[in-house]
C-alpha cells in the first residue's frame, strides 16, 4: 500500500479534491493517507465492498474506546442514541422503528408542499444579484424537514445554527472552540426537542415526531433520548446534504450549460443522480474493522479504521465511462453519495425528491439565471459545499 500526503484543510485541496482522488486511484484500491493516519479506499470496488461488509462498522470497538472528554458530554450523548453511530442489533432496532414512521408514502406526500414552497421562495427573489444558497438551496430542505417533523418553521434559523455547530464536529481541523460550540448546541437542541416531544405525547399531530412516538408505543420502544437523537440526525444530515447537493448542482449547470430535457419529467431523475455522482455533498465516511480481514491485499486488524472516499468512488474510471465529464444522459448507476449497506442514508429518498422538485421549478421560473460571481467551496472537509452562490436573472 502506497502512502499519500494531502492536508484536508489545504485551501487548494478543498476547492478541487478530485485531482488528489484521481492520483490515489492510480496507486491502487487502498492508499495510506498519512494526514489521517489510516488506510483510505478511493476506488469504487473497495468502497462498495467495505460499506457492505458486516465485519466493518461505525460503532467504536470496545477494545479501543476511550473516556469521553467532559466538555463534549452533551454532544456525545446525542451521538450515543443515534442510529448513525450504532451497529446491529441496536441499529436494526432503531432503523426499523424509524422506517415504520418515515415511510416512502409519507415522503411522497411532501411533494405538493415542496412545489408550493419552491414557488414562494422564487417569488421573493430580489431583482439585483443575490446569494441563491440562503434564498433557495438552504430554505427548501430546512423548511421541508421542519414541516415533516412538525417543528414550527419559524424555528428554522435556530435549528440551522444548532445544526451547523454540531456538524462542524465532523470536519477536518475542528478546534476546541468548535467542540464547545457543538456541545452547547447539542444541549440546547436536545432541551428544545425534549419539551417538544413531551407536548406531542399529550397533543398528537399528523407529523413525524408523533409517528415516531406512536411507533414507540406500539411495540418496540424508542426512548426519549432515541427520539431526540433521531430528530437531530434527520435535521442535521437531511438539510446539510441537500443544501450542498442543490448548490453544487446549480453551480455545475450554470458553469457547464444545461439542456431543458434534463429538467423534464423524463430526465430529472437522471440529472439528480449525475449531480450526486459528479459533485456529492459528503466526500468521506469512516469505518472500524471488527475482526481480522483482508481487503485488496491489506490485512486489517480489529480496531483499525479505514476512510471511504465516496466522491472518489463516484469518479472511478473502472466503473464509469469518462467519469470526469458531467453528463446527465449517462445511464444512472448506483453511486456512493448516500453511503451504502446497513447505514445507507434513510433520508436519501427525501433528498432526491427535494432536488427533483426544486431544480426544474428554479430553471423554469428563472431561465436566464446566471452566475454573478465565481463560486467558491467552503474551506471544510468532509462536507463539500459552497460558501455562497451569487446569481442574477
Amino acid at each position: 500500500m502506497q502512502t499519500v500526503i494531502q492536508s484536508p484543510t489545504d485551501p487548494a485541496f478543498v476547492q478541487d479534491p478530485y485531482r488528489f482522488y484521481q492520483n490515489c486511484r492510480s496507486l491502487g484500491g487502498l492508499c495510506y493517507w498519512q494526514d489521517y493516519g489510516m488506510p483510505a479506499a478511493f476506488r469504487r470496488a473497495a468502497v462498495h465492498a467495505i460499506l457492505r461488509d458486516r465485519r466493518f462498522g461505525r460503532e467504536v470497538p470496545p477494545e479501543i474506546a476511550t473516556a469521553a472528554p467532559a466538555h463534549l458530554t452533551p454532544f456525545l450523548a446525542v451521538e450515543a442514541h443515534s442510529m448513525l453511530e450504532a451497529e446491529p442489533p441496536r441499529h436494526t432496532r432503531l432503523r426499523r422503528l424509524v422506517m415504520r414512521a418515515f415511510t416512502s408514502r409519507e415522503i411522497k406526500a411532501q411533494q405538493a408542499d415542496l412545489t408550493a414552497l419552491c414557488h414562494s421562495l422564487i417569488d421573493a427573489f430580489p431583482a439585483e444579484p443575490f446569494d441563491l444558497l440562503p434564498a433557495y438551496c438552504t430554505q427548501v430542505p430546512v423548511i421541508t424537514i421542519c414541516r415533516l417533523l412538525g417543528v414550527p418553521c419559524e424555528m428554522a434559523p435556530q435549528l440551522l445554527d444548532w445544526s451547523h455547530a454540531m456538524v462542524a464536529m465532523y470536519q477536518a481541523g475542528k478546534t476546541h472552540a468548535d467542540e464547545l460550540a457543538a456541545a452547547t448546541a447539542a444541549q440546547d437542541f436536545s432541551d428544545f426537542l425534549a419539551g417538544y416531544i413531551a407536548k406531542r405525547r399529550s397533543d398528537p399531530r399528523d407529523d413525524l415526531i408523533t409517528r415516531l412516538i406512536l411507533a414507540e408505543e406500539e411495540g418496540d420502544s424508542l426512548s426519549t433520548d432515541e427520539l431526540i437523537g433521531t430528530c437531530i440526525l434527520l435535521l442535521n444530515a437531511g438539510h446539510e446534504a441537500t443544501v450542498h447537493a442543490l448548490g453544487n448542482g446549480v453551480k455545475t449547470l450554470l458553469q457547464q450549460g444545461w439542456d431543458p430535457a434534463w429538467l423534464a419529467p423524463a430526465g430529472i431523475e437522471n440529472l439528480v443522480e449525475e449531480i450526486l455522482r459528479y459533485d456529492p455533498p459528503l466526500h468521506m465516511f469512516t469505518r472500524y474493522a471488527y475482526e481480522e480481514i483482508e481487503v485488496m491485499g491489506h490485512l486489517f486488524q480489529p480496531g483499525d479504521q479505514v476512510a471511504l472516499l465516496l466522491a472518489a468512488a463516484n469518479r472511478d474510471p473502472a466503473a464509469e465511462d469518462e467519469p470526469e465529464r458531467f453528463d446527465p444522459t449517462r445511464p444512472a448507476r448506483t453511486n456512493a453519495a448516500f453511503g451504502g449497506g446497513l447505514h445507507f442514508c434513510v433520508g436519501a429518498p427525501l433528498a432526491r425528491l427535494e432536488m427533483q422538485v426544486a431544480l426544474p421549478i428554479l430553471f423554469d421560473r428563472c431561465p436566464q439565471l446566471k452566475l454573478a460571481a465565481a463560486p467558491r467551496y467552503s474551506n471544510s472537509y468532509h462536507f463539500h459545499g459552497l460558501t455562497g452562490l451569487q446569481v442574477t436573472g
